[in-house]
């Protein structure tokens, strides 16, 4: 599918570029249909800057390249929604976006991410990947000795310890979901369909 370049006289869609794992925007472009050609085949968000009227690759010159990993497009076909992972800042001012928000560095969609390439190309002193090599019953009762320990930890009134423990349960649910092929969106779906009923 191509956005209908032709509804504007200068020939460029409006581009929204939004971080793949956080969600947050990180900035707006404009492409004719040369640079969205070019982004598609080369997988890096490519722009035409009006300001030089030529192409322009994001990060041609600091290297904070935009991956692109989704494409979508408005309901009216000429607006266009990408989703990227940034290599670096993403403003020419040395900001995260080009709204002057912070861009968190970790998400549970980048742990998961992590975890998942842990899996696919194991690493010889990786913890994740060694959890991986000992199988699924292992990982399964990793799982279940941090649920334990959060149910002991939650009787005391030791912050620091109860979160350790939860982030520790969350950590190998996550594995043990890689594990068995699945995603944490994939629960969140069975979740959104439960609070519908």
């Amino acid at each position: 599918m191509i956005p209908e370049f032709s509804k504007y006289t200068d020939g460029l869609v409006p581009v929204i570029v939004q971080d793949n794992a956080t969600l947050i925007v990180l900035m707006l472009g404009f492409m004719n249909e040369e640079a969205f050609i070019k982004t598609k085949a080369e997988g890096k968000v490519t722009f035409f800057s009006r300001g030089k009227q030529r192409l322009w690759t994001k990060g041609e010159t600091s290297e904070n390249y935009l991956t692109v990993k989704d494409i979508l497009f408005d309901c009216d076909n000429d607006t266009i929604l990408i989703k990227a992972e940034p290599a670096g800042p993403v403003c020419h001012t040395g900001s995260d976006t080009c709204f002057k928000e912070t861009n968190p560095k970790f998400s549970l969609n980048k742990l998961e991410e992590i975890i998942s390439q842990r899996k696919l190309n194991p690493i010889e002193k990786s913890y994740t990947s060694s959890l991986f090599s000992k199988g699924i019953n292992k990982i399964a009762q990793k799982v279940g000795e941090e649920a334990v320990e959060l149910v002991i930890e939650s009787k005391d009134d030791d912050k620091e310890k109860f979160l350790g423990e939860a982030a520790d349960l969350l950590f190998h649910y996550l594995v043990l979901l890689q594990a068995k092929e699945h995603t944490l969106n994939d629960v969140i779906a069975i979740l959104d369909n439960r609070h519908k009923i």
